[in-house]
């Protein structure tokens, strides 16, 4: 009887032991976005992907600032406190100065431009910095803006001087300041009241934002992404590397996969994001502006100035990797 009693006990412990082996190990995911967002649908692709694959491991998304505030991602990340995080790589630019360039005017053209770079020397130099602290990228992706004027249209720095605007990241108040513009320093969501009570005539901000806080309720014209573009922002999905390196060869593919199919994924939507901003603002009644080549060099040329000659000053190396980027057609 004993030894049947025994015989049923390690059965007992072997079933539990395999139960457990067969639990997905999980993986934390946060950023800061809606489940509608673009960003939040990369990240649900790569998880899904993941699932699918069925190599015991599941990623589990915490979206809305839910698990840490916005700001505070990369810190977690690096750290091993947190998995994964898609996060505009610009937010940790206190850490690692370099990721400034990834927020910087006149550095991409458009989006196909966007994907070279993502591919060139540059992007291996930011990897580098990221690797440093124990970060590597799984999804590249930039998303685009534009700018808004109140009473008048927005293409050249000539058209700025005297305005009082809002701009996306210190870079590019440096470079509106260049062209004689007052700044008025505001997150995205307050652009609405701003040009309502007075305050705006002109903002700068990403294509999504423009349509969902409404900024065409406001503006009588509207410049989009398009063939030509200052404003475009790194926002890539991220793994700690430790944890990537931890994983087996079989969840290391099923990751890469997922992430080659929300790459894919992410850059048209980006495309598609811009090309729905200015179907919005028109069908409001809004003046379509473009910008041209001419105009796009008159700001790199104005940013060479301004923003990158403050980048150059503020970081070690900064020049030899701002020539990498440059150097991408």
């Amino acid at each position: 009887m004993k030894t049947a009693f025994k015989a049923t006990i390690a059965a007992v412990a072997m079933m539990a032991v395999s139960e457990t082996s067969l639990q997905a190990q999980e993986l934390r995911l946060s950023h800061q976005w809606s489940d509608n967002d673009v960003r939040h649908k990369v990240a649900q692709i790569v998880a899904d992907e993941v699932a699918t694959a069925d190599v015991g491991l599941e990623i589990r998304i915490f979206p809305t600032q839910s698990l840490f505030k916005a700001r505070e991602q990369y810190t977690p990340l690096s750290r091993g406190q947190l998995d994964m995080t898609v996060l505009p790589l610009s937010y940790a630019g206190g850490l690692q100065p370099a990721y400034n360039l990834t927020l910087m005017p006149g550095l991409v053209k458009n989006h196909d431009h966007a994907a070279r770079l993502n591919e060139s020397p540059f992007m291996e130099a930011i990897e580098e910095k990221m690797a440093e602290d124990d970060v590597m990228v799984l999804v590249h992706g930039y998303l685009a803006g534009g700018f808004a004027g109140k009473e008048t249209c927005i293409t050249s720095p000539d058209d700025m001087a005297g305005l009082q605007t809002r701009a996306a990241g210190r870079a590019f108040e440096q470079m509106l300041a260049g062209a004689g513009a007052s700044i008025a320093s505001m997150a995205s969501s307050e652009i609405y009241n701003a040009m309502q009570t007075g305050v705006l005539d002109a903002a700068n901000t990403s294509s999504s934002s423009f349509v969902s806080y409404r900024i065409y309720e406001q503006v009588s014209c509207y410049t989009p992404a398009g063939d030509y573009a200052l404003w475009f922002m790194y926002q890539p999905l991220l793994i700690n590397k430790s944890t990537f390196d931890g994983l087996t060869e079989e969840q290391q593919q099923a990751l890469l996969d997922g992430a080659a199919k929300a790459e894919e994924f992410y850059l048209e939507e980006a495309k598609k994001e811009d090309a729905a901003s200015r179907e919005v603002f028109a069908q409001a009644g809004v003046e379509i502006a473009e910008m041209s080549e001419e105009d796009f060099n008159a700001w790199r040329a104005l940013a060479q100035e301004t923003s990158y000659k403050a980048f150059i000053e503020d970081t070690p190396g900064g020049q030899e990797l701002l020539d990498l980027a440059l150097s991408v057609e």
